[in-house]
């Protein structure tokens, strides 16, 4: 009798036996706009203090061959995956998978780049193998319904590390046994807890680029023989009844073999035009529209309150004391209270919003203080971030606005093009940030793909 396949089963034969053509051109696009983006904001991550405190923490440890984006300096492989990873995913400002609550691009970009430049693999190579660490990583997560969060758990990190083994097997030419030992020995690396949110510290910005490390080493054991467990997930001690503990009955695993191959969700991965965390950006766009289409002036505010979903409340407002006065950049990405601050009496939230400049202005800080907020019962949360912003002014004026950020409102190609030059400005000359967009954008048409990566370090 023949049994069901594991998961790790159907996710090495997805990963070994997708071909180029079979990924339909629409979805190719949108990940070479994935890839563009990542690269961005690991060239914008470059000039802050924690890039380079972690780039001298490696270089301390070991020199290598491999390049780190927008930075002059060589680790050794697994090194230069983590280093890219800390930049990709450094600000924040990195695509979403909103149905997952995860960054994928973190860790699966650095992994690819890196094993592309090694084995000088084709574009058309580079390209696929993202797609399937993206797609199968995204899968994952989206399987947990946001619940690894409420376990306490970085999805980004957990998934992360499975998307990126994926796309390491398929580069690395792993037969199809080793890819699903490649997948069971990475379950024993798997990490990264949401506690940094609640301090307003570093350690999540390594997150993703930890777990590419360990994708590397994995997929690297695997095929040397080096076993690991098969019911990588769905085993007593798997991905899903590990890391859920008590929210195990939340997950839906069918997501993760529905019409894979067929339906693509990374095609729904959304781009971030806000540098602060996804739970904040539907409260941020209400809170823009309502300053201009009402002309708000942020000195007549009496009060901000705000409605948001109880996933979100950890993440951006609490401990609400942190928050109403987040004292470095890390802790401004993940306040709303600070952020709606921003976007009231500034009128947006960009890369100098989370300059010491500015989350140190007593203005923005004393607006921030008027930020109050309540759980939203009607938050359709995973499916959608939702907001709710209500302003009282001093003339006793009452003006609310509702919003909903879905997968289905990616930023613009236009808008994601403008982001990467802004992201590169002060790193790199605007001739040469064309040329590397132009060479991502048009990725399949490059034959040998050691010159590109070479020309992001």
């Amino acid at each position: 009798m023949n049994r069901i396949p594991f998961l790790s089963e159907t996710l090495a034969n997805f990963a070994l036996s997708t071909t180029f053509e079979a990924i339909p051109e629409k979805v190719r696009g949108w990940v070479k706009l994935l890839l563009l983006d990542a690269v961005g904001n690991a060239f914008a991550s470059t000039s802050h203090d924690f890039a380079h405190r972690a780039l001298a923490g490696l270089q301390g440890l070991d020199a290598g061959d491999y390049g780190v984006i927008g930075m002059p300096a060589r680790l050794t492989l697994r090194d230069a995956v983590l280093m890219n990873g800390i930049l990709v995913h450094g600000l924040d400002f990195d695509d979403t998978y909103l149905p997952g609550a995860a960054h994928l691009t973190a860790s699966v970009v650095p992994t690819v780049l890196a094993l592309a430049a090694r084995f000088n693999s084709s574009g058309k190579e580079l390209l696929a193998a993202c797609v399937i660490g993206l797609e199968g990583g995204m899968r994952l997560a989206g399987a947990a319904r946001g619940s690894f969060l409420k376990a306490g758990f970085h999805p980004t990190s957990l998934c992360g590390a499975f998307g990126s083994v994926l796309a390491a097997s398929r580069l690395m030419q792993l037969s199809h046994a080793h890819t699903v030992m490649a997948q069971g020995i990475v379950l024993s690396s798997v990490s990264g807890n949401m506690q940094p949110t609640q301090e307003g510290v570093w350690a999540k910005r390594m997150h993703a680029g930890l777990m590419g490390s360990a994708a590397l080493t994995a997929a690297a054991l695997a095929q040397q023989g080096f076993t690991g467990p098969f019911q990588v997930y769905e085993g007593k001690y798997g991905l899903f009844p590990c890391f859920l503990g008590q929210h195990a009955d939340d997950a839906d695993l069918s997501v993760i073999t529905h019409q894979l191959g067929s339906s693509w969700e990374c095609a729904r991965t959304s781009i971030k035009l806000f540098p602060a965390c996804f739970q904040s950006h539907a409260s941020m766009q209400a809170a823009l529209e309502l300053r201009t289409e009402e002309a708000i002036d942020s000195n007549e505010i009496v009060s901000i309150r705000v409605r948001i979903p109880d996933i979100a409340v950890s993440l951006v407002c609490e401990p609400i004391a942190a928050k109403l006065k987040p004292n470095n950049s890390y802790a401004a990405q993940f306040s709303l209270p600070y952020a709606l601050a921003c976007c009231f009496a500034r009128g947006r939230f960009g890369l100098d919003e989370i300059e010491g400049t500015a989350f140190g202005d007593p203005e923005l800080l004393e607006l921030a203080q008027k930020v109050s907020y309540e759980v939203d019962p009607s938050a359709d949360f995973p499916k959608f971030r939702s907001g709710e912003v209500i302003v009282e002014l001093k003339n006793g004026k009452r003006l609310m606005r509702r919003k909903k950020v879905s997968p289905e409102e990616p930023a613009t190609e236009d808008a994601i093009i403008r982001k990467f030059m802004d992201n590169t400005r002060s790193v790199i000359a605007p001739a040469r940030a064309w040329e590397i967009a132009a060479s991502l954008t048009s990725l399949e048409t490059i034959k040998f793909t050691q010159t590109l990566v070479a020309a992001l370090t």
